[in-house]
């Protein structure tokens, strides 16, 4: 995951620098000669629009866990991960020696009931045809046709068990029921499986996810757009945009992280399954001042900043609230006032009330030392 927020290293390091500067400072002697020379800047409030850049991978939005129906040893395994397939194609097949049996058993009763059906209604023809003689009794003929209705039920039972062991035999052949491509296999040929364990996993064809690890800290930020700009790790000219489509509840207890589906508007060809992508979006605006990394230091153990009194001239320190911190810059949330003169440079010796002669600095941080050796 990558992000744009800085190394938490280097900001330490500024942080202990300026601590060990501010302890000692107050031991140096002032022995009232020239004032000391500083490169200040002027602190204005800006609306700081972060961005975040995270990498992830392209996943499919529905995946399948394909698996047998019946229990039985794999005797056959006709797909490898990456293979893609179609509904009706068959993945694996299980010994259907068992289910075999069923239908035979079945086909069995099925005769069995047949050729009963096949003298009820003989005999019941020949009740009928004698009653109307005489020759035989009403409650004979109710009997030969409630023997008729009970075969007539047994063929139906027969016939419904049959087709039921047929479909079972069907289940020998694992199908995969969806179009796809084949991310996972979790059995192998000779081994025993059980119905409903898991034999292959397919991403289906369809709607396309990139999906993100993001931290928890992220989450609460609200974006400055629902669009998040979507580009492949491996050629930049591959682009998409995409919206969030599922935010996890559960957060990772190893990393930290919650995982964000973002759901493709259009998937690109060169963004097959499981290619790394890099996702980018806009935090919401924010009243921020945003100052080169050399004016942070640690005073009190808090981070502050040296600001320069406007009558005087003086260098006082200022605590200030840190909301985050970038290669080159800090940004502060709170402890300044918009048109406050700020040391970016030459503080490392300051004191408290100390009088400083002032360079303004309007240059980027790396031509400070520059500025200031010129006296421009």
């Amino acid at each position: 995951m990558i992000s744009n927020l800085g190394n938490p290293m280097q900001l330490r390091r500024a942080l202990l620098f300026g601590g060990l500067v501010a302890v000692l400072s107050p031991a140096i002697a002032w022995g009232g000669g020239p004032p000391a020379r500083v490169g200040i800047v002027t602190a204005r409030a800006t609306d700081y629009r972060p961005s975040v850049s995270l990498t992830g991978d392209v996943e499919a939005q529905v995946q399948s866990d394909i698996s047998f129906r019946v229990s039985g040893r794999i005797i056959e395994r006709l797909v490898d991960v990456g293979d893609h397939v179609t509904p009706d194609q068959v993945l694996a097949r299980v010994d259907g020696q068992e289910q075999r049996i069923t239908l035979d058993t079945a086909n069995a009763a099925l005769a069995s009931a047949q050729a009963q059906l096949q003298q009820s209604q003989a005999a019941y023809q020949r009740q009928k045809t004698l009653i109307t003689s005489n020759a035989t009794s009403q409650s004979s003929l109710d009997a030969a046709q409630e023997n008729l209705s009970v075969a007539q039920a047994s063929v139906s039972a027969a016939t419904a068990q049959v087709e039921q062991a047929k479909e079972q035999l069907g289940y020998a052949d694992l199908r995969a029921g969806v179009a796809g491509t084949v991310t996972a296999r979790n059995a192998e040929t000779g081994q025993v499986v059980q119905a409903g364990q898991t034999v292959v996993s397919i991403a289906q064809d369809g709607p396309r996810d990139a999906v993100f690890d993001v931290y928890e800290a992220l989450i609460d930020k609200p974006p400055g757009s629902p669009e998040v700009g979507i580009t492949l790790v491996a050629d930049p000219r591959v682009k998409t945009t995409g919206h969030v489509r599922e935010v996890s509840p559960i957060v990772d207890a190893r990393k930290g992280t919650i995982r964000v589906k973002i759901g493709l508007k259009e998937t690109p060809p060169g963004m097959s399954l499981g290619t790394a992508v890099r996702g980018e979006a806009s935090l919401a605006p924010q009243r921020r001042f945003v100052l080169p990394a050399s004016a942070l230091f640690e005073w009190q153990g808090k981070p502050a900043v040296w600001t320069v009194t406007a009558d005087q001239h003086q260098a006082q320190p200022r605590a200030v609230t840190l909301d985050r911190y970038t290669t080159h810059d800090v940004v502060l949330s709170g402890g300044l006032e918009d048109g406050e003169a700020v040391v970016v440079q030459g503080g490392q010796l300051l004191r408290p009330g100390q009088i400083v002669e002032t360079v303004q600095i309007e240059k980027p941080v790396q031509s400070v030392e520059t500025v200031l050796e010129q006296g421009q």
